[in-house]
This record gives C-alpha cells, structure tokens and sequence, in this order.
C-alpha cells in the first residue's frame, strides 16, 4: 500500500509567493496554490480558475516567514494527526516543513521527534515534513486517510529495552498574571472637525 501520497513530497519541496508570470499584472497573483491532481508547479488564484477549477487544489499562507497550511484544507487528503497545529487569524493551521529552534533556548520536556522543537505534549512533530520523516522511518505508520492507523504494537515492548527511564509530568504551563491588563488612561474619542 501507498504510505505517503504521490504529492507530498513536491508540496514540501515547493517553493511559494513569488509572482506569477502570467498574471503578474493583477492584484494578489503570487503563486499560493498546489494541486494535488497536476502535481506540478504553484500557480496563482487567477490560474485556478482558469485551469484547475475542478481540481484538489490547497492553497498554503504563510506566518511569519514560513509556509502553513489550513487544518481544514489538508485533513481531507492527508492524516495530519500528531502534527502540531496552530490557531493563526482563528484558523488552525500547521507548518509545512521544519523549522529549527534556535540552539541554547531551555530545554523543552516534550520535543518533535525529528527536529526536537519544543511542542506541546499531544503532538509527535512540528510539521508536515517532520512527519514524512517519520514515517519513511517507520513501515507502520500512515500518511493517507483511510490507510489503516499507525499501530501502537511498538510501545508495549519499549520497556523491555535497556533505558527505561520514567519521566516526571511536564511542568503545566505558567498561568497569565492574575492581575488583568491595565488600559493606558482612559479612552477618549477624537472630537469631531466641523
């Protein structure tokens, strides 16, 4: 069976936002389509309509400085589960590839397994990319939906293996200062010019 779609890697090997050459002359014509169906080059909003209007097209956004993709959009086509997702303008999204923490940050109780960013303690990798390794690692597990989950057979016998220590919970996250925040003096509404 196919354990990473056709599409995958090329999506995460693409590179997006610059402008397209056809439609460099219209508003908003940087290229932040992919289609999964052509699997080929990005193409911009104008260039879906015109020749990917019943295609599986997802568009990817970016935040701050990476590529992201909408939760909704990839979860259709793809098992997303153990990526960490992120809430960015009230959508979830979750990253495309990897990106490298900064070294001699703390070190975090709970990290991707591929790349050791620190992540909340639900999830396994930072990313899309980060999954793909994964996986390519291991022949149990799964990128396409419907594709059988990943077997959890491996865990039972992990004890069994020289090192096992028994980690202490991960510290909760420090709560909000109690106090709420201040406004800075009281609001004034700017008088109005005749």
């Amino acid at each position: 069976s196919m354990v990473v779609p056709p599409w995958l890697e090329r999506l995460l090997n693409t590179g997006f936002f610059h402008a397209c050459e056809i439609h460099a002359s219209f508003a908003k014509s940087e290229c932040n389509m992919f289609c999964l169906d052509c699997n080929s080059d990005p193409f911009c909003f104008y260039c879906r309509n015109s020749s990917h209007a019943d295609h599986q097209v997802i568009q990817i956004r970016r935040s701050s400085y990476h590529d992201v993709v909408r939760v909704s959009e990839i979860q259709k086509v793809l098992d997303v589960s153990e990526v960490q997702t992120y809430v960015i303008n009230s959508a979830k999204v979750l990253f495309l590839n990897e990106r490298p923490q900064p070294k001699g940050g703390k070190t975090a109780s709970h990290v991707c397994e591929i790349c050791a960013r620190s992540l909340l303690a639900t999830f396994r990798f930072c990313s899309l990319g980060c999954k793909l390794v994964g996986i390519k690692g291991n022949a149990n597990e799964r990128f396409l939906r419907g594709e059988g989950t990943s077997s959890k057979e491996e865990d039972e016998g992990s004890s069994q293996s020289g090192h096992d220590f028994s980690l202490p919970p991960p510290p909760l996250p420090p709560r909000s200062p109690s106090t709420p925040r201040r406004r800075k003096g009281i609001p004034r509404r700017a008088p109005f010019r005749s």
